[in-house]
């Protein structure tokens, strides 16, 4: 089985809107991997950014070069969305940042205006930073503010506050018109009341997007080191899925629909049309150090990996060679990755995706599922009815292998 694209580290229709192929429309991802300070539960492509400056504008130049010949290979689209994503896309150079929409737009076709989202954290010093980001065209920002809780926040390795984080809400609110919130749960520790309490100011400072995410500990990182040397254990299954339940109920009961396994929106209006637009299995170029991309070109659907070194991704640029990895996906796969990334979605997939796939609604894996409830059918599509995580893996497990 087939893994899905890691980015989507967020309108509704269906897997793509009715009568539109995978290559009508194309979004953009941009891997920024600077960040201030390295988180010790992260394990995606990232660096320190100190003392960079000419290596940051050379990669910036290489992203855009990198848009231009990408943009050539796929031919005329119609740009869906901007994604800037990192590491910490606020420490971009606003100019730098205004470069990549314009060229997009040049590149490709618009109608009218596009979701442009840019991962942030809520440091002063980056909050200083939000308005010229607007006025760079983004207009979704999507705050990594991780926890209100000074200690915990400590523990997560961030550098801002929790009086640092309200600070820079305040000035986000003022700067875009779109805003979501990062939090995660499942923290050594953590009670059910506190969380709740984390939600609820969340709430309570006006975001209408929220995606909470449970910890996880990856090996390769300080958390997943200090976890096998005993320092510390995250919670146990029971706690955590009492954390879960919590924040389903705590945010249904404000009012917002979780759309998708781990984001949860206000209305239709406030989803991330961008993760929306992987999710359902459109286009996307990834652009950056390490970023994952997904084009529909005549040999069909290709998955790329950019080069993850940042010195790498620049000569390659350079050479015209960009990724590390280019692949043409056989079509079964590229519908098993549909069918992964789409049923994490209260939209599910069209049931012709999965009869494409051997899969019948009347027997076999796919119609043991519906008869047992853990899927649902209804106007051709199908949908799956497990909450959490770890129950949604195994319904994809059940489907797939």
């Amino acid at each position: 089985m087939l893994n899905p694209p890691p980015h989507p580290s967020g309108s509704a229709a269906h897997l793509l809107p009715r009568g539109e192929k995978a290559e009508d429309s194309i979004a953009l991802y941009v891997h920024w991997p600077y960040c201030a300070r390295i988180c010790p539960y992260c394990d995606f492509n990232v660096v320190r950014d100190r003392g960079r400056t000419d290596e940051q504008a050379g990669l910036a130049q290489a992203i855009l070069d990198d848009l231009e010949a990408q943009a050539a290979r796929v031919g005329p689209r119609a740009l869906a969305s901007i994604f800037f994503g990192g590491g910490t896309p606020s420490l971009m150079p606003p100019g730098a940042v205004a470069a990549v929409v314009e060229r997009a737009r040049a590149l490709f076709s618009t109608t009218g205006a596009i979701e442009v989202s840019l991962e942030a954290n809520p440091t002063d010093a980056e909050a200083g930073r939000y308005a010229a980001l607007a006025q760079a065209g983004v207009n979704r920002l999507s705050m990594g503010v991780q926890s209100f809780d000074d200690a915990a926040l400590k523990f997560l390795g961030r550098d801002h506050s929790a009086e640092e984080a309200r600070r820079a809400i305040g000035l986000a609110g003022r700067a875009f018109s779109r805003l979501s919130i990062d939090l995660i749960y499942a923290r050594p520790g953590q009670s059910v009341a506190g969380w709740q309490a984390e939600l609820s100011t969340a709430l309570d400072l006006g975001f209408e997007h929220v995606s909470p995410y449970q910890l996880t500990i990856e090996g390769t990182t300080a958390f997943g080191r200090a976890v096998a040397r005993g320092a510390w254990a995250p919670p146990d299954e029971d706690l955590a899925a009492e954390l879960y339940e919590t924040t389903q109920a705590t945010l249904e009961a404000a009012g917002f629909e979780a759309y998708e396994v781990s984001n949860h929106a206000r209305d239709v209006a406030a989803r991330s049309s961008h993760n929306l637009h992987v999710w359902r299995g459109g286009d996307y170029l990834g652009l950056g150090p390490g970023a994952h991309g997904r084009m529909t070109l005549a040999e069909g659907r290709i998955a790329t990996v950019a080069h993850r070194r940042i010195g790498d991704y620049v000569q390659g640029v350079a050479d015209a060679d960009p990724w590390a990895e280019r692949e043409l996906l056989d079509p079964r796969d590229a519908d098993e990755e549909r069918v992964l990334l789409g049923l994490r979605t209260v939209e599910g997939v069209p049931l012709s995706l999965l009869q494409r796939l051997g899969l019948s609604a009347d027997e076999g894996k796919l119609g043991d599922l519906l008869a047992d409830g853990f899927v649902a059918l209804k106007d051709g599509r199908v949908a799956t009815t497990a909450t959490g995580r770890p129950l949604l893996d195994a319904v994809l497990k059940a489907l797939l292998t």
